[in-house]
């Protein structure tokens, strides 16, 4: 198991919550919990500064700055082809921007200025 897993509960009570007058540049994506979804989970886990949350029925990936999806390796963990296309469709939903760079590369940002240069 890699030292990212994570199965603690993420989520706080709203009387636990601190609220900051800050910007945060987090990014992730939450995945209904499926073949696909656990091989992107099992890659994106063995990459730095990556956190992977496994909660019932669904999976999260969360990050700071920038998240790269490469979908060759997805590919690989999974055994079968994995596009662009079908990444979405595995992705139930996301936070940041998410930009796709090539055939091969789908990159979500948490911080706004470094995506907008993809525009």
């Amino acid at each position: 198991m890699s030292e990212n897993h994570h199965s603690d509960n993420i989520f706080k009570a709203f009387k636990d919550l601190e609220f900051k007058e800050t910007i945060s540049h987090q990014c992730g994506v939450t995945m209904n919990d499926s073949v696909e979804a656990r091989a992107i989970a099992e890659l994106m886990a063995t990459k730095p500064g990556i956190r992977v949350t496994y909660m019932p029925a669904m999976i999260r990936i969360d990050g700071e700055g920038r998240i790269e999806f490469k979908m060759d390796e997805i590919a690989e963990t999974l055994g079968r082809e994995m596009t662009p296309h079908l990444f979405e469709i595995s992705t139930s939903t996301h936070y940041g921007r998410m930009v796709m760079l090539d055939e091969n590369t789908v990159v979500l940002f948490g911080n706004m200025e470094e995506a907008m240069a993809f525009e």
